[in-house]
């Protein structure tokens, strides 16, 4: 597949809640996993048209393999944020999933970094390959 091609990227807007927060006061390194992967969610769907239940219905799912977060600026209570992502290379058996978290109030970068997410067969739980049609809605 062609890793040099280039996919669009689309954002999506949340507000840090109350259980978001950890004892520091700002939001819990990991909740911006959560972030990401709750942006992809909506943004499967909304965008390439072919949501997480559909790769369910067809018997595949997406588990994340490795993760990868560059923490810059906190987010606090209250806060409004952009997560945007976009593939940034589409495999064999995968996909990389680059993402950056954006504060809105100062338009400052609060994390980024990317995932590379395995498609697995879900009654065997092993890798398998992208399918054309995958290829095809995911490549725009």
């Amino acid at each position: 597949m062609n890793s040099n091609r280039s996919y669009s990227r689309f954002k999506t807007e949340f507000k840090v809640r109350p259980d978001d927060i950890d004892m520091f006061n700002h939001v819990h390194n990991s909740t911006y996993f959560d972030y990401v992967l709750a942006a992809r969610y909506e943004q499967m769907e909304a965008h390439y048209g072919m949501s997480m239940e559909e790769f369910l219905s067809q018997g595949f799912g997406w588990v994340v393999k490795t993760a990868y977060v560059d923490y810059k600026r906190p987010l606090t209570l209250g806060d409004s944020f952009v997560v945007e992502t976009g593939i940034s290379e589409l495999q064999e058996r995968g996909c990389k999933v680059i993402f950056t978290i954006v504060n809105k109030k100062t338009n400052k970068i609060c994390s980024d970094g990317w995932f590379d997410y395995v498609l697995i067969e879900i009654k065997s739980g092993r890798s398998a390959r992208v399918t054309p049609e995958m290829i095809e809605r995911y490549s725009i």
